[in-house]
Order: C-alpha cells, then sequence, then structure tokens
C-alpha cells in the first residue's frame, strides 16, 4: 500500500458535540442555500442561525413529548429535514428517517415497527398520513412542515418560535439532556432490493467515526460548497452529503429536484456533488453527446484530451481550461462528484477525470453508517471499491480457487443491530464483532477492495463454477445501445445452466442506427450481436445463451437499484 498522509480532522463525541464545535469554528460561514419558494432565489443560512434553530425546534419538542421519543420524518428534502434530524438526536430521543416514495402501507408498517410517537411530514405527504392516520395509532404527535389543516397537526415554524421563546425564558431541558453516543439514536430501514426493509440501530459514535474516517480520506473543507440531490432518508445522503459537510463547515445547496438539476447547478455553483452511478452516466451522456456531437467536435475533443494528459505529466493542468465548456456547465466550480450506492462504470470515472472534474466512488451500507471503504483523492483505482476507512478492518472469507469470498467488515462504524430481531442480527455480526456484508470479491496488493457481485445473486454453473451476473451486466453497460441489463440463470434443457441477459435499449443509438421507427426484430438483432461481443471477453461456461429484449425500464427500488427479482 502507498503510505500517503490521511488529513488531519477533529475528533466529535457525539453529534452535539460535532454542531456546537463547528458553530464555534464557522459560525459565520453559510451552512444551507434554501429556497422559499420553487423557481426562486436562494436564501443563505449560517451555521450559527442553523444551531440555534436546532437548539429552538428541540427544545419545543422537549416540552411536548417525553425524552426518548421515537420521531419520524416523512418529506422531501428540505431545511426542516435538516433541523428536525439533529434536534431529535441532539437531546429529543430517537430519529427515524423514511423513505417518502413508499407507498402508505410500507410506510404505516415501519412506522409501526419503529413504535413511532411524533411523525414530521411535509405537505406533500398530507393525503397519505390522511389515508394511514387509522392504521398508526402508535403516533400521538403530528407536526407539518407547511401550514397544516386547522386542527389536524402543529405547525413546524411555530414550534420553532415557541422553542425560541422558552429558551429565552431559561428553559434548558433539551440542552441540558444527557446524550449517550453508544445507545441507538437512530433507527434506519434499508433498501434492499428483495427481502423485507430490515431496521437498521445505528448510534452517535457509528456516525461520528464513519465522519472522522471518511474526511481523513477526502479533503473536504469549508470552502466546498454541495448541491444536495440524493434523497435524505437514505444514509449516504445523510451522513456524507448532510453531516458531513456541517462537520467541515461547508455549505449545502437544496436541489429543487431532478428536473432542476442543470438548473439549480448553475445558480449553486457547487464544487461537490453526491450521486449515484445512473447520475454519473447521465450526467457523462450528456457531456459526451455535445463533444462528439460532429466528427470535427470529436476530434478536437479527443486532441484536448491528449494534451492535457501530456501536459499533466509535465505538472500543467489546462483542463478546467480546454474543457471551460463542460465546467461552466456544472457551473463553473465543480472540483469532485463522489459516486455510492452501487458500482459505478470505471471509464465513465476515468472519462470525468480526464475532464478536470475528480471522480471516485465508495462502497457501504446502510449497516456500516455507511462508509466502509472509499476511494481517496490523492489514492484510488477506478475498478475498485476503495479502500477501508481507518479503524475499520475488512478481511475475506471463504475465498475460492480465484481468491473471491465475502467482504466482512469490523469497526466502529458497524451497526448496534437490527431492531427486535436478534436473529437477523446474529445472522450479520458473528461473536467476533465481523458483520458480514453478502458482497463477493478480493482484495488486490495494494489494498484496494475489488468488488464482484452479491452472494445472493451468485449463479453456480454446471461446473461448479461462480458466475457473477454483476460482472457481466457491467460489460454489457459497455455497449452504446444498452441502457440497462439484468443477467439471470435457468436450465439449458440438459442439466446445465443457460444464462439469458434480459436488456432494456438505449433507444436514442439505436435510432441513430436502424431509423427513427426501428422494428423489434432488427433491435433484437441488435442487441444480440452486442451480446456476442460480450461473450467474446468471457469463458465459455460464462456466456450469455439467451437475449430477452424489454421495451420498458427494470422495477427499481428508490434508491435506483434494479429489483432483481426478475431473476
Amino acid at each position: 500500500m502507498k503510505d500517503i498522509p490521511l488529513y488531519e480532522v477533529r475528533k466529535i463525541h457525539d453529534l452535539r458535540d460535532m454542531l456546537q464545535q463547528s458553530a464555534a469554528l464557522y459560525g459565520e460561514n453559510i451552512a444551507y442555500m434554501v429556497k422559499k419558494e420553487r423557481g426562486g432565489p436562494y436564501i443563505d443560512v449560517t451555521m450559527n442561525e442553523f444551531a440555534a434553530d436546532v437548539d429552538a425546534f428541540g427544545t419545543a419538542l422537549l416540552h411536548y413529548v417525553a425524552a426518548g421519543s421515537r420521531v419520524a420524518v416523512l418529506a422531501e428534502t428540505r431545511y426542516e429535514w435538516y433541523v428536525s434530524y439533529l434536534s431529535v438526536t441532539n437531546g429529543t430521543g430517537i430519529i427515524v428517517p423514511l423513505d417518502r416514495e413508499l407507498p402508505g402501507q410500507e410506510i404505516a408498517g415501519m412506522i409501526n415497527r419503529a413504535e413511532v410517537s411524533v411523525l414530521i411530514y411535509s405537505q406533500t405527504k398530507q393525503k397519505l398520513i390522511e389515508q394511514i392516520r387509522d392504521e398508526i395509532p402508535g403516533v400521538t404527535k403530528f407536526i407539518c412542515m407547511d401550514p397544516p389543516k386547522k386542527g389536524a397537526a402543529f405547525y413546524w415554524w411555530d414550534l420553532l418560535e415557541e422553542g425560541r421563546r422558552l429558551l429565552d425564558g431559561g428553559e434548558r431541558n433539551f440542552l441540558d439532556a444527557p446524550i449517550d453516543p453508544e445507545a441507538m439514536t437512530i433507527l434506519l430501514f434499508t433498501s434492499g432490493t428483495t427481502a423485507k426493509a430490515k431496521a437498521v440501530m445505528l448510534s452517535q459514535r457509528n456516525i461520528c467515526a464513519n465522519l472522522e474516517g471518511m474526511c481523513s480520506m477526502l479533503y473536504i473543507g469549508p470552502g466546498d460548497r454541495f448541491l444536495s440531490v440524493l434523497p435524505l432518508h437514505h444514509t449516504y445522503e445523510c451522513t456524507c452529503g448532510f453531516l458531513c459537510p456541517l462537520y467541515r463547515g461547508c455549505t449545502v445547496a437544496v436541489c429543487e429536484g431532478l428536473l432542476q438539476i442543470t438548473q439549480n447547478i448553475k445558480e449553486a455553483k457547487p464544487t461537490m456533488i453526491l450521486v449515484v452511478p445512473l447520475m454519473l452516466e447521465l450526467f457523462h451522456r450528456a457531456i459526451m453527446k455535445k463533444a462528439k456531437a460532429t466528427t470535427e467536435a470529436a476530434r478536437k475533443f479527443e486532441f484536448g484530451r491528449k494534451l492535457t494528459k501530456f501536459l499533466l505529466y509535465l505538472g500543467i493542468d489546462l483542463r478546467p481550461r480546454i474543457f471551460a465548456p463542460v465546467h461552466e456547465n456544472f457551473g463553473g466550480n465543480l472540483r469532485m462528484l463522489v459516486s455510492g450506492g452501487a458500482a459505478a462504470d470505471p471509464n465513465v470515472l476515468s472519462d470525468m477525470q480526464d475532464l478536470g472534474i475528480s471522480s471516485l466512488q465508495g462502497y457501504g451500507l446502510t449497516e456500516c453508517a455507511p462508509i466502509l471503504a472509499l476511494n481517496r483523492d490523492v489514492d484510488f483505482n477506478n475498478c475498485a471499491a476503495g479502500l477501508p476507512l481507518p479503524g475499520v478492518e475488512i478481511k475475506i472469507i471463504d475465498a475460492d480457487e480465484d481468491g473471491i469470498g465475502e467482504f466482512i467488515a469490523r469497526g466502529p462504524n458497524v451497526m448496534l443491530g437490527y431492531y427486535k430481531d436478534p436473529e437477523a442480527t446474529a445472522e450479520a455480526i458473528d461473536e467476533d464483532g465481523f458483520y458480514h456484508t453478502g458482497d463477493l470479491g478480493y482484495i488486490d496488493k495494494d489494498g484496494f477492495c475489488i468488488i464482484t457481485g452479491r452472494k445472493k445473486n451468485v449463479i453456480v454453473a454446471a461446473n461448479g463454477k461462480n458466475i457473477f451476473p454483476e460482472e457481466i451486466e457491467s460489460l454489457l453497460s459497455f455497449s452504446p445501445y444498452v441502457a440497462e441489463s439484468l443477467v439471470s440463470g435457468g436450465g439449458d434443457g440438459d442439466g446445465g445452466i443457460a444464462l439469458t441477459a434480459t436488456i432494456f435499449p438505449e433507444m436514442e443509438a439505436v435510432k441513430k442506427v436502424l431509423g427513427p421507427a426501428p422494428e423489434e426484430k432488427a433491435i433484437q438483432a441488435l442487441l444480440e450481436e452486442e451480446v456476442k461481443k460480450v461473450n467474446q471477453q468471457l469463458v465459455s461456461y460464462k456466456r450469455i445463451r439467451r437475449v430477452s429484449y424489454r421495451e420498458t425500464e427494470f422495477e427499481k427500488t428508490t434508491s435506483r437499484k434494479i429489483r432483481r427479482q426478475y431473476q
């Protein structure tokens, strides 16, 4: 392994300690850029103002609910979400972030399983709340972020004002509330692609360890401005895109929605954006479409790429100047994209790096708060999930003849367990404290974690060899005609395995070669030709035998992962 020093980070005991330290260090820095109305201007909120709002709202909560209450948040990303989260963790009780995209029955089930007594929600969820209200009898307090119907709920901003008055009157119940960094303070539901969501218990120690480790591997500082585009209920965005900027004194600009990303990027001029691979690929596709719109444009683009690579060897970085139009489309200040949630295409990462935008990926799970491994800005491998975080021990067990086995990990970021599910907890965390991830792969000579697939998705060939469908899907994704794919196994009629690739095509690219209204037979033939090219890169037992063309996208989880029940 390369001996590259880690970045210096400050120690934090719990999330209240983190916020108080940040307010003392970066009090006048802009913590949030928010909009009061869609399409309106961004309004700045300083770190001091945010910290004061957390104390005020937390004080009001404790005036109405018992200490230790379970408080769920069901809303889009907005300022009230951020304040509510820390107002709960910093003295009120246990926060339960909920996925607002889920159907009402699933949300009601999660609320009941988590024993929630307080529900904070936005007006966009009002109808859903009305539908499930009788099914969540444990909820005794409803708090709406927007002006609620008369008598239906508390108004969030009224509570904030009441909290300020209580503080002015000397109320200190919230400010002096004890915090146990080892106790469950966060209860998160996983977004599994097949099984029922598990309720993950996290402590503030888990989160703080993750923040310290992550920021020691990537430079993130007070001059950085994040654009928040991912859902906050997901622990990736919550830890890395919300708590991390607070910890490091950065600014977070709230994106109005996926359709407004381009406009909000130009307005906010971010230096960092956290993305999932699908979003990274959309950015990349848009850039390459413009860069290669004509033969002349493509020639200039490739020349610029070769020239800047050569100059980099000489210590001269002209990428922002040579590729200025690309940088301007990202607001002119973007320096880093961090991809998580699933494996990113290494070619896409490399292309973005060539343009002068550091693009890296990490590896994590909800059960690990979430980061286990991360590529560094000064030491990365685009084919790898990353290097283990400081203080995190990762190793391989049950390796096959190729050295591929299951990743297990131990460290201060590993969850307390699954809520009220001791059997699932015992199955996930062994006697030595190692969490069994269910992900397969190996660790290379430089210490990078290379993931090959999920344990539950492995297909066993007739010769006993393991086939990782994700590996083949990754190769298929390199085709310009493949938007999404899913590889599955089935019988071949002779007791063996026949692999099937189900493909949702990239129709824009397909129409360029087959015409504006291609026939299904022609599309099928084109996809079969692409599969043949992939098969040439695979050993015989991994080759695809059948190609199935589908006209619609695959069903996905709310974290944009394909649901694999199609296998």
